[in-house]
């Protein structure tokens, strides 16, 4: 008999922690999860699938006046009901959440509901109760950052975006990042006076420069107000709403403010300090290459590690530590190729190397990069009328001709960039790409019809 509870207790019921955590118990392993909150985490709650969903219903506005061009005439003005979508959303998530719940329960695995301390390198104390495992696996994921300025109480994050149980007329997104741009294309999509305020030079700073440039260009056609190298001094309630106090000197009054500079590490209260695990200044763990912590006893995954905040990536490295500790080792998550969209209006999505990124590996080996670019408008607007332009961009290395990057902002860009995603992968090159036959008429198509290297205007 064991001397433990449990062959593995995992602290968090996000998609990581479930994907670890079943994987674990399939492989013979008596599991334990620990969930203070609903099941599916940041993903399903408070993340990637509301946002879709919203996103989803933020491009419907542009759908209806689009299909005028196209010989459709409605009789009368759509019209949004803001409580509608919520509750609409709100049901598929409680579904969701029963899903990752009764996977864990097929599987075997005990579910303990309750917030989680470490105690020693084998025990998790949860709500006053102590259980023991052989190894523990923190999976407790992320959170928004709430930026010290005078005000911040009064905005809300994208936690309390969400649920939030009426529309603001209007709003003022703080960030320039995928949530920021995410969550002000939703807001401007379903009808509120939006505006975005960010203190950097470009949208989407980690992307392709070029993704971010466009991005924002795009974005004001669509009625996004958009202040660059601003930053919020101030925000204090008004007599109709709240009044923000910006750099430029400006004073904006808006309903909303929402706070999208960032997130950290979920570590308050799980007691890593008195236990010496290591951890980095943001409070990240600290991890090794088979995922372990400091104290060999315990693991840690997804946001908490702070390597790439996706979803996919936490469940590969879910899979990555099931495997380590109850079947066979060997298996990784390959960091360099990771695939990753921002839902914003229009769409981004990249994998591989951005051009800044490929040129100063080159400079570092003495080559260069080729670059394929092409700026276009999409068939469909063609008669709409939009003014909406696509971007799509290849980044090539010349000695190899391998293709290093992938980028495009336009309409289902996550969807085309997951294929492209497969070829590099399989390290295809530019001339494998040319020999391929596109799907006439798609934008996807461009990917493999660009000839003429792009040189930048002087």
């Amino acid at each position: 008999m064991s001397q433990y509870d449990f062959d593995l207790i995992t602290i968090g019921g996000g998609s990581g922690g479930v994907r670890a955590s079943r994987f674990a118990a399939n492989l013979g392993a008596k599991v334990a999860v620990v969930e203070g909150a609903h099941m599916g985490g940041t993903c399903v709650n408070v993340g990637c699938i509301p946002k879709k969903l919203m996103s989803v219903a933020a491009h419907y506005h542009e759908d209806f006046e689009d299909a005028a061009g196209f010989g459709w005439h409605l009789k009368d003005k759509p019209t949004f009901d803001w409580p509608t979508l919520i509750a609409r959303k709100d049901a598929e998530i409680a579904r969701l959440n029963r899903i990752y719940e009764n996977v864990l329960t097929t599987a075997g695995v005990t579910i303990l509901r309750g917030w989680a301390r470490l105690v020693d390198a084998h025990t998790v104390e949860v709500d006053g109760k102590h259980y023991s495992s052989r190894t523990i696996l923190l999976a407790t994921g992320g959170q928004p950052v709430r930026p010290d300025l005078p005000g911040a109480e009064l905005a809300i994050t994208s936690d309390e975006f969400f649920p939030l149980g009426a529309q603001p007329a209007r709003a003022l997104v703080y960030g320039g990042g995928y949530i920021a741009v995410e969550m002000a294309s939703i807001f401007n999509g379903l009808g509120t006076a939006t505006s975005l305020v960010y203190r950097g030079e470009r949208l989407v700073k980690d992307f392709d420069a070029d993704l971010g440039l466009h991005l924002a260009q795009e974005m004001a056609k669509k009625g996004v107000q958009i202040a660059l190298h601003t930053v919020i001094e101030k925000i204090e309630k008004a007599a109709t709403g709240l009044r923000v106090h910006l750099s430029d000197g400006r004073v904006e009054e808006t309903d909303c403010v929402l706070l999208a500079t960032g997130r950290k590490p979920r570590v308050d209260g799980l007691g890593l300090e008195a236990l010496g695990i290591t951890q980095k200044a943001n409070g990240a763990v600290v991890v090794n290459e088979a995922l372990c912590s400091s104290l060999p006893s315990v693991y840690a995954i997804g946001d908490l590690i702070d390597r790439m905040a996706l979803t996919p990536v936490a469940t590969s490295e879910g899979m990555v530590v099931a495997e380590a500790l109850f079947g066979k080792p060997g298996r990784s998550t390959r960091y360099d190729l990771v695939p990753t969209a921002v839902f914003s209006h229009p769409n981004v999505a990249s994998v591989g190397l951005s051009e800044a990124r490929a040129r100063a590996q080159a400079r570092s080996q003495g080559g260069a990069v080729r670059i394929f670019r092409s700026t276009f408008t999409p068939l469909r607007h063609t008669l709409s009328g939009r003014a909406e332009k696509t971007l799509m961009k290849l980044v090539v290395d010349p000695t190899t001709d391998r293709v290093l990057g992938v980028h495009m902002v336009g309409p289902d860009a996550g969807e085309i960039v997951q294929g492209f995603a497969v070829a590099l992968v399989c390290g295809a090159t530019k001339a494998q790409f040319d020999a391929t036959i596109g799907i006439h008429p798609t934008l996807a198509e461009e990917f493999v019809t660009l000839r003429t290297e792009y040189v930048a205007p002087a």
